[in-house]
């Protein structure tokens, strides 16, 4: 398959361009496409054909959902039942933004789409190309992120086009997202809002305003195989690079002495090694490839730089991989929950 590139300006997209993206998904075609968060592989979200190749394309189990994005409130209406307020509460507050809703799905939505279950995930994103894409092709938009099932997001088109250039119809390219990681995700079916994957909105902005939330358990614990995901990417090992990746958590003077001492080994065994630090540490390591992931103090930097920073550990070929910790006030968790599933939760305290 020739996969076309469609470069356009991420904040005043040419609509001629988009139209060309719009018609392919309306004839059952994939589109990647950048959002605020991460990049998405596109299709019809109504059409079960279009579902299936986005699985395929992905090399995704077909029991993990899709998110479905939308441009109107309307639209989450018009597929879900039993619509709780806390969605326009919370849609009033975040939407467009990066927040997805999972709520009771009617028979709108397909459950090729929705990965067998009787919920959907929704999102109503706030990027201009892919609010753009929606409206000119006149279908919800099923998209999970754009990459090889198991890789590292993608938040440049290049890694769209490494990953999966020759599978899809077409690619548009908008330059690097603003975010780098994927939507919260809020599960609007149980008794209290609950948080299925942290995000850019945290618990705190969430609580404001619909009172308690809680967490749900597995977010940065192991998973349990045998427990049905209810949202993209909870039970299966996530944004992992080719390495063997490992957090190291403790006191900084620790931490460093530690992967010193690891990094050392490793190169001392014949293997080639890289180092994820901070512009902080990143002089106190002299060992393979270090890499700094941002200043420790900027946490929307870290979120921002982490898929690109674990692909780039790929580029240089590094076959084992020594990450600090990053525990940060508000999106900490969010970050923590992408790295330790990076990490296949391979943790060494220090």
């Amino acid at each position: 398959m020739n996969t076309q590139i469609i470069k356009v300006d991420p904040e005043h997209p040419d609509i001629e361009k988009i139209r060309i993206a719009a018609e392919i998904l309306k004839k059952g075609g994939l589109v990647a496409f950048p959002t605020e968060t991460v990049y998405g592989l596109g299709g019809d979200a109504e059409d079960a054909g279009a579902s299936k190749a986005i699985y395929a394309a992905k090399g995704r189990p077909s029991d993990n959902p899709l998110i479905v994005h939308i441009c109107d409130y309307s639209q989450l209406e018009k597929i879900s039942k039993d619509l709780p307020p806390e969605a326009k509460k919370l849609s009033d507050a975040f939407w467009p933004g990066p927040m997805t809703l999972i709520v009771n799905k009617n028979g709108v939505i397909p459950h090729e789409t929705t990965g067998g279950l009787d919920t959907v995930a929704v999102r109503f994103p706030s990027h201009p190309v892919a609010n753009a894409l929606i409206r000119e092709s006149g279908c919800m938009i099923a998209a999970p992120s754009a990459n090889t099932s198991g890789r590292p997001s993608p938040t440049k088109a290049e890694h769209v086009i490494h990953d999966l250039n020759g599978k899809i119809d077409a690619i548009i390219d908008g330059g690097p997202v603003q975010i780098g990681l994927e939507s919260t995700i809020v599960d609007l079916t149980e008794e209290v809002p609950t948080i299925l994957r942290p995000g850019y909105i945290n618990k705190q902005m969430l609580e404001k305003v619909v009172g308690e939330v809680k967490v749900d358990p597995g977010i940065l614990g192991t998973e349990n195989v045998h427990v049905r995901p209810k949202a993209p990417g909870m039970r299966y090992k996530h944004y992992a690079p080719k390495g063997d990746l490992k957090i190291v958590s403790g006191d900084q003077d620790k931490v460093i002495a530690e992967i010193n001492r690891l990094a050392e080994e490793g190169e001392n065994s014949g293997k080639k090694v890289g180092i994820i630090a901070t512009e902080e540490t990143k002089d106190f390591y002299h060992i393979g490839k270090v890499i700094s992931i941002g200043d420790r103090t900027d946490e929307y930097e870290i979120a921002h730089n982490l898929f690109d920073v674990l692909r780039k550990m790929d580029e240089y070929g590094a076959e084992l991989i020594y990450s600090e910790e990053f525990s940060t006030p508000k999106i900490g968790n969010a970050i923590m929950n992408r790295l330790l599933k990076a990490a296949a939760h391979q943790v060494i305290e220090v």
